[in-house]
């Protein structure tokens, strides 16, 4: 991939609404003077389609809607986040709830800025994540802050530091009462897959059985 900062940063624009898509490329271009121009290198509607563009076109940043029928913008980090490490992901949503921004900062995402964002303040942000930082709509800054403070993320846990980043999203899933092949669907793996993780999960965990792990993942606040 091209160094950003040599030339605009590349975007595909996630949301199952079209007319927004098209608004936000509006924006975007509107907003393309000098240092702000971004160039906008493909557009999806559902998480299927942004999987695959997102693998095709190797952009920059993503601009991810969090709420989508068919998954929404964790199923998308979860898809292609962990493969494609010099892609970045900038939430872009109308919801501003502490649990939606938590949860995509969690899975991958490098910021998280509302729908009331100018097209000018988005180009920004692009440019921002694009260059490594992270970015978030200022009421939304304190709810990160809050999330992985050291008395709230348990970011020094031996047992958990075993598991795979892969591992944990299935744990996660897992403890929620996902059934196999719903986890397999969120995740876009198969069922078998699903069981391989979830075998090594309980055996570098060494616990018995789902129940067991799912106290296990409650105890940290996984769940």
């Amino acid at each position: 991939m091209t160094d950003p900062g040599s030339r605009p940063p590349r975007v595909v624009i996630v949301d199952d609404h079209r007319l927004f898509r098209a608004g936000v490329r509006a924006e975007l271009a509107a907003a393309a003077a000098g240092t702000s121009a971004v160039e906008v290198a493909g557009e999806a509607g559902t998480v299927g389609e942004a999987i695959d563009v997102i693998r095709r076109t190797l952009p920059d940043v993503v601009l991810l809607d969090v709420h989508m029928p068919d998954g929404g913008g964790l199923a998308v980090l979860h898809g292609v986040g962990a493969d494609l490490p010099a892609t970045r992901f900038l939430a872009l949503s109308v919801s501003d709830a502490a649990e939606d921004v938590i949860a995509v900062v969690r899975a991958g995402a490098r910021g998280y800025v509302t729908k009331t964002v100018s097209g000018e303040e988005l180009a920004a942000a692009v440019h921002r994540v694009a260059g490594g930082d992270a970015v978030f709509s200022p009421r939304l800054a304190g709810f990160v802050l809050d999330a992985f403070s050291a008395a709230d993320a348990p970011v020094a846990d031996a047992e958990l530091d075993l598991l795979t980043a892969r591992e944990r999203d299935v744990l996660r899933l897992i403890a929620r009462g996902y059934a196999y092949r719903e986890v397999g669907t969120e995740l876009f793996i198969s069922v078998k897959t699903v069981e391989t993780h979830v075998s090594s999960v309980l055996r570098k965990l060494q616990l018995s059985n789902r129940r067991e792990l799912a106290r296990w993942a409650a105890g940290r606040r996984l769940v």
